[in-house]
């Protein structure tokens, strides 16, 4: 970050580190995928998991069943230094940036007509029989639920609409829901594929390869991990667990049975805040290795139009996506900052899902979109960014924060604006960082003989995403209430470090 007299805004930051022993677990869950019992849907939802843990090794389990997954990681994971918003918006990224990739693999005749969205939270499992406990819950639920979805989607083929069904069922223990089943429909639930029925556990396990042949013929073998996925009838029992080499070491063994729980108690050690009412809350995401990832998509450098333009959609469809709550966004490189109103209540102002949401919907966009920007340019792999939330008490210490970003952009681009030049001139990339160390900037803008201030203004300024204060129109919303919104979503390229945007557009930060 660049030195700024705005920096002191970093102070109302808050740490949020999982301390040791607790165990992280992150859960996902996809916003409004509602689907009865589609089996590739959940063929699809395993598939990204697999590549969690591909991806990640301090993931080492996952489970999974209907629209959620839960992830795992070995009890000493220093995993982004166990900072809880990093960890979840990164898990939630990346699986949405797989869920979009792997889309035409499981429906490839049917267009992923929106960027699908998870949000999410994180569990600090104090224990491993806490954890047993977590999995045991969460598998009940899995059976509970399937058990209701397939009684209730069978209930609304037959002829009712989705009120009269869900009353129908409503207070249906297992057993009831078993004998509708079989009594109405003659289905045996117990002869349901198990993917329905127990979920998808996605671990890590060792096997034994033969890598080459001595001289003699003998076998060289070698261990190494393999992701494995199974469904099996019970995850958190002693048999099933303790014949996991990988689990046992990473994670510990199951001493005991459990065969109840009480979700109150897998509930409290939920990780997530309620963000302070009445402040602005910020959610400032950026790219996870964009330096190496815009270096194998071939960027130009120091700016590439495209990839900028790309950022500015995906703010542009977050904004409209939360057209209630956010009132305007800043970017610049590979980062985003989207401000919500000081009256938010998304999400009920708790930090988890709010960032998981945010992240997760960039994210998708940012895949879904990537054709219409790199028309000639394959995606090579799924991208993915961190967030987090942080909560400002005053407009006048928000606008410092906007400054503080714009300042950093001027400056960054002042830098790689240099470097590159020198880098273009014949010097390698460590002559031209030891040319740039301790020299004034702007020297050295005037000894390369760059024109700065006739550089694209996006370059200096930054990219600002709000909505048009003329465009006015009223929204009828679902409840019946309308509300006056400001319909049209643009992108601007200006100063906001002044006073003059702000008082040209006073809607922005009204409180």
């Amino acid at each position: 970050m660049a030195n700024s007299k705005y920096e002191y805004v970093k102070c109302f930051e808050v740490e949020d580190e999982v301390m040791f022993p607790n165990i992280i677990l992150v859960w996902i869950n996809a916003c409004k995928i509602h689907k009865p019992f589609d089996i590739n849907t959940l063929k699809l939802m395993n598939s990204c998991a697999v590549e969690v843990l591909e991806e990640y090794a301090d993931v080492v389990l996952a489970y999974g069943f209907s629209d959620e997954y839960t992830f795992a990681f070995k009890k000493s994971s220093k995993f982004y230094e166990r900072r809880a918003s990093k960890v979840l918006s990164i898990i939630t990224s990346f699986f949405s940036s797989v869920f979009v990739r792997k889309w035409d693999d499981f429906f490839p005749h049917k267009e992923l007509q929106c960027p699908p969205s998870f949000h999410g939270r994180v569990i600090a499992c104090a224990s491993t029989e806490a954890l047993q406990t977590y999995l045991l819950w969460r598998q009940n639920v899995c059976h509970l639920s399937n058990q209701h979805e397939q009684c209730f989607w069978r209930l609304v083929e037959r002829g009712m609409n989705e009120k009269e069904a869900c009353d129908f069922i409503k207070g249906f223990d297992k057993s009831h829901l078993n004998n509708l089943l079989f009594d109405e429909f003659n289905v045996n639930y117990n002869t349901l594929e198990p993917i329905l029925r127990q979920g998808s556990c996605v671990l890590k396990t060792v096997i034994e390869d033969i890598v080459k042949y001595t001289d003699n013929g003998a076998p060289v073998k070698r261990h190494r991990r393999k992701i494995n996925t199974v469904h099996s009838k019970k995850i958190a029992s002693k048999k099933f667990w303790n014949e996991q080499i990988v689990l046992l070491k990473e994670l510990g063994g199951f001493v005991e049975e459990i065969n109840n729980v009480i979700p109150e108690y897998v509930r409290s050690f939920e990780f997530d805040s309620k963000l302070m009412p009445s402040t602005w809350i910020v959610v400032r995401i950026d790219g996870c290795h964009f330096h190496r990832f815009s270096e194998i998509h071939e960027f130009v450098k120091p700016n590439d139009d495209r990839a900028l333009n790309l950022m500015n959609s995906c703010a542009v469809a977050v904004l409209e996506k939360f057209w209630e709550d956010i009132v305007f966004a800043y970017g610049v490189s590979d980062e985003y900052s989207f401000i919500l109103k000081k009256s938010s209540n998304l999400y009920q102002r708790r930090a988890n899902k709010i960032v998981s949401a945010i992240v997760s919907f960039f994210t998708s966009t940012y895949v879904l979109r990537w054709k219409d920007f790199f028309p000639q340019s394959e995606l090579k792999y799924p991208p993915s960014f961190d967030g987090r939330a942080v909560c400002y008490p005053s407009t006048e210490i928000l606008r410092d924060y906007l400054a503080w970003r714009q300042v950093d952009c001027h400056i960054n681009n002042q830098y790689n604006s240099c470097f590159w030049k020198l880098v273009a001139s014949g010097k390698s990339k460590r002559e031209a960082q030891n040319s740039l160390k301790g020299g004034q900037l702007q020297k050295k803008i005037e000894e390369l003989a760059i024109d700065y201030n006739k550089l694209p203004v996006m370059y200096r300024q930054g990219s600002s995403v709000y909505r048009d204060k003329v465009d006015n129109f009223l929204i009828l919303r679902e409840n019946g209430k309308s509300s006056e919104s400001f319909g049209k979503v643009i992108v601007g390229h200006i100063d906001i470090i002044g006073s003059t945007f702000w008082m040209e557009h006073p809607n922005i930060l009204d409180e």
